[in-house]
């Protein structure tokens, strides 16, 4: 089973996205648009326009995993930025999968670990 919160290297298109686009499609726009190995250790994720579904593509290995979330209710909060795509950590991705945005001010920082004596 693969783990979808894995992946520390997580890639979000800012664009919109049609739903429909399949494997192919989406690991195509990976190596073409954002120049990007669709073979890597990372995760590509795909939100729609109305911010209700995204799709993961994951390689693992001999092939590649396709998830789809679609939300009942709510909406994601999609970064709206003017790059093609945007790296985040998987603590942002899981933000984002709880319905949260990846602006936190209230969040713990990172603290590099350094020799206490």
């Amino acid at each position: 089973m693969v783990e979808i919160t894995g992946s520390e290297n997580v890639y979000l298109s800012t664009e919109k996205t049609d739903m429909r686009k399949s494997i192919e499609s989406l690991s195509a726009i990976v190596q073409q648009h954002f120049e990007l190995d669709p073979f890597s250790d990372a995760m590509f994720v795909f939100c729609s326009s109305d911010r209700q579904k995204i799709k993961i593509l994951k390689w693992d290995r001999n092939g590649f995993w396709l998830h789809y979330k679609k939300l009942q209710n709510g909406k994601f909060k999609w970064p709206k930025e003017s790059d093609k795509i945007k790296h985040i950590t998987g603590r942002d991705f899981r933000w984002l999968l709880d319905g949260l945005s990846l602006a936190q001010p209230r969040a713990h920082l990172p603290v590099k670990a350094r020799y206490l004596c």
